[in-house]
């Protein structure tokens, strides 16, 4: 246990060092911007939105890989129900898993190659009516 805190402690990751940034999220009903954290470091994946209690409405984290590649997530220590968005190299929505089960350890895979997935709360997906195909708007996607 005190390894576990010793490892924290030397590499911190929290909400306050992560990268804020506006992402939008394009579909038949318009465009949807989410003020998003950014995780791009293997450290700020690994940690993700565990732990917290909650995500703002219109929050979300946006996880990014440098190249392309099939990813599972998992649900382990996140106590809030989100939305994953898989996203394509071209910047469009691959796949998406909507009302993923807080603290499940089951693999939620990409079902392909991504270069990111977008974490928002539950059921946002459905409420804007996001698709397959969507485009996601974000720098350095879809290039």
């Amino acid at each position: 246990m005190l390894a576990c805190l010793a490892l924290l402690w030397l590499t911190p990751v929290s909400a306050e060092t992560l990268t804020k940034a506006t992402l939008t999220l394009e579909t038949a009903s318009g465009a949807h911007p989410f003020n998003v954290e950014v995780a791009d470091t293997p450290q700020e994946r690994e940690l993700g939105l565990m732990f917290r209690p909650s995500l703002p409405e219109n929050g979300g984290m946006l996880f990014l890989y440098e190249t392309p590649q099939p990813i599972a997530m998992w649900m382990k220590n996140t106590i809030i129900s989100l939305d994953m968005i898989f996203i394509d190299s071209l910047g469009r929505v691959h796949r998406i898993e909507s009302n993923a089960e807080p603290f499940s350890l089951d693999p939620i895979p990409s079902d392909g190659d991504v270069v990111g997935i977008l974490e928002v709360n539950a059921g946002v997906a459905e409420k804007i009516g996001l698709k397959v195909g969507d485009k996601v708007v974000y720098p350095g996607l879809g290039r």
